[in-house]
Order: structure tokens, then C-alpha cells, then sequence
């Protein structure tokens, strides 16, 4: 169903029609899944593939599941689980503050993703030692930001690309919503970047600066990035949203490719967007996702039923509202 467009924009905010955004079979949905991956994590409170079966990311990915549900570290049903996964990446984190555990292709993915997961914790229950190892984890982002404003699969300031640099950015995003201290000219920089990789054609971002056509994926990365770094209006964002309306409609189960990926970030900058773009997005989703579970509170993906089931949380339960960095 299309976006209904109000004077060149889709309405927002009070002005948008209310909805069931919580339903008893989303609900349902949700608990079934966070059995699976309570069920599924290791001992030392990791999660991970059959290919790397210790990954910080995905651990991360995990956690913020069960935060997503109102579950902390020693607090809620799945607190101890959480408590697990938060001891499990302080634990990979090296004095450098870069976070990794089993070799990954991409591991600044890994950092950002766990570096966003720290600075939710923190924001949660204040802890001195999630603090100490977010500030080296921080440092490290800023350090490595590379010439062009982004970032790239290692620690090295060399190249970039947006995907890598939105997780970098949400990291940021969340130390700041926590209280730490972030460079304006980091993440001035980074904004620059950002703008710079999208299409000014269709309003879809590319991979990298030099070359690469839109895809929903990045476009939706891109889009969320900017709302992250405080931009909330113009005419990139209105025409970044304008391409995940048209281009959402061939990213189902079915297209395969990254599709979590894609709607992690597409779910994030509807909400942010707010009314009608949230509003039609949002169910559509929420009840693709539901039809996709399996028996065991699965979700299935090429990298495995714990990232799978972990990004399929995370993007159902943006309505809860309890992560702070999905709070407007």
C-alpha cells in the first residue's frame, strides 16, 4: 500500500491515524522468540554461526533483543542472559578498545554493533565498568575515522563505506544518548560522508564514494545514519525516504540478500520519520515477519538462526520503545 503524500511529504507525527502496533500475535511472535535465543547461547554468553561461533555483533545483536523487551543486565526474566552477553563482549574487549573475538570478516561491524550495545546497557543501569571499556571503545571509532569521514571493515583509517559507517555512527549515537563525550567534528564528518554517497537521482545512497549504484539496504542505512546524527529534515532525508517507499515493496523474504539488515535500519528511520511512512511500514513488516517464524521461535538467515532471530526481534519490538536508542 503506498504512502499517502500530503503536500509533498507523508503525514507525520499527531496528524497520522493511530494503530495496533503491539497485537497479542506480535506479542506472541516476540516471546516465542526470545526462548529460541535464550536457548541458544553459549555458556560463556556468547552467540554466533557455524562459521564463527563467538562474535561479538551477533552478541551484541542478542542482548539488545532482550533489552528491546525490558530485560537488563540481573533485572527481568532473561536478565541473566543479558548479564551474560554484556560480560561475554567486555570480556573481547583489548586495551586498544577495539572489541572482537573470533576472527570475522569485517570485524569494526562487531565494534559497532557491540559498542552500541554497551552504551544501551550503560544508559540502563549506569555501570562504572561498561563505562570504562565504552569510553576505549568510543575513542577508537573517533581515532579511526578515516580522510572522507567514514569508516571501513578494520581499525585503519583508510577507506570507507556507509555500510560499516552507519554502525559506527548508531555506536556513537548511543554513547552520546548516555552521556560520554563525542567530537562535533566526528560526527560533522561523518554526515558529510553520508550525503555524499547518496544518488541524486533516485534519493538511494551507493556503497562507497567512487562508484555503486542505490540499494535498499545502504539507502536505508544511509537514511538512519543521518537521523542518528541529528539531521531530522530536508530534502536528503525526504528524498531517502521517498526511495525505501518505492524500493520496500521488492525487499521480502523472497528477494533474499540482507534482508534484516535492510529493514534493521528501514524500521529506525520510519519510526524516525514518523507518521504515514511508520504507519504503513511498520504492520506490513511486523506480520511478514510473523508468517516467517518458525516452530522453534527461529528465524532463518544465511548467518545463522541467532542473527536471524535477534534482528527480527529487534525490529518488532521498535514500538516497545525501551531502547533508548530507538526513543525519538
Amino acid at each position: 500500500m503506498p504512502l499517502q503524500i500530503v503536500n509533498g511529504e507523508a503525514a507525520r507525527g499527531a496528524e497520522a491515524i493511530a494503530f495496533d502496533e503491539i497485537t497479542p500475535m506480535m506479542r506472541s511472535s516476540v516471546e516465542k522468540g526470545l526462548r529460541f535465543i535464550a536457548e541458544a547461547q553459549a555458556e560463556d554468553g556468547s552467540y554466533g554461526s557455524e562459521r564463527m561461533r563467538k562474535h561479538v555483533g551477533m552478541t551484541a545483536l542478542a542482548a539488545m533483543a532482550f533489552m528491546a523487551d525490558g530485560h537488563v543486565p540481573g533485572r527481568g526474566k532473561y536478565g541473566s542472559h543479558v548479564d551474560k552477553a554484556v560480560t561475554f563482549v567486555l570480556s573481547s574487549a583489548t586495551e586498544s578498545g577495539f572489541i572482537a573475538a573470533d576472527t570475522s570478516h569485517g570485524p569494526m561491524y562487531g565494534h559497532g554493533f557491540a559498542t552500541l550495545m554497551l552504551g544501551e546497557a550503560y544508559g540502563m543501569t549506569g555501570d562504572p565498568h561498561v563505562r570504562e571499556v565504552l569510553i576505549k571503545a568510543v575513542r577508537l571509532i573517533v581515532n579511526t575515522q578515516n580522510h572522507e569521514g567514514g569508516w571501513r571493515y578494520h581499525p585503519i583509517p583508510f577507506d570507507a563505506d556507509i555500510s560499516v559507517t552507519i554502525c559506527q555512527i548508531m555506536a556513537l549515537r548511543s554513547a552520546r544518548n548516555a552521556g560520554l563525550s563525542v567530537p562535533k567534528e566526528t560526527i560533522d564528518r561523518a554526515i558529510a560522508y553520508v550525503r555524499q554517497c547518496q544518488n541524486p537521482a533516485d534519493g538511494g545512497f551507493r556503497y562507497m564514494l567512487s562508484a555503486g549504484g542505490s540499494a535498499f539496504p545502504r539507502s536505508a542505512a544511509g537514511v538512519a545514519s543521518l537521523f542518528y546524527a541529528g539531521v531530522y529534515e530536508g530534502e536528503d532525508i525526504e528524498k531517502g525516504l521517498g526511495y525505501l517507499v518505492r524500493e520496500g515493496e521488492h525487499m521480502s523474504f523472497r528477494s533474499g540478500g540482507h534482508y534484516y539488515y535492510g529493514h534493521y535500519y528501514a524500521g529506525q528511520a520510519m519510526y524516525l520519520a514518523g507518521g504515514d511512512y511508520w504507519k504503513q511500514w511498520y504492520p506490513k513488516v511486523r506480520d511478514e515477519l510473523i508468517t516467517r517464524q518458525n516452530e522453534d521461535g527461529s528465524w532463518e538467515s544465511s548467518h545463522g538462526k541467532s542473527y536471524g532471530t535477534s534482528m527480527s526481534l529487534l525490529i518488532m519490538q521498535i514500538p516497545n520503545r525501551l531502547l533508548p536508542i530507538f526513543q525519538r
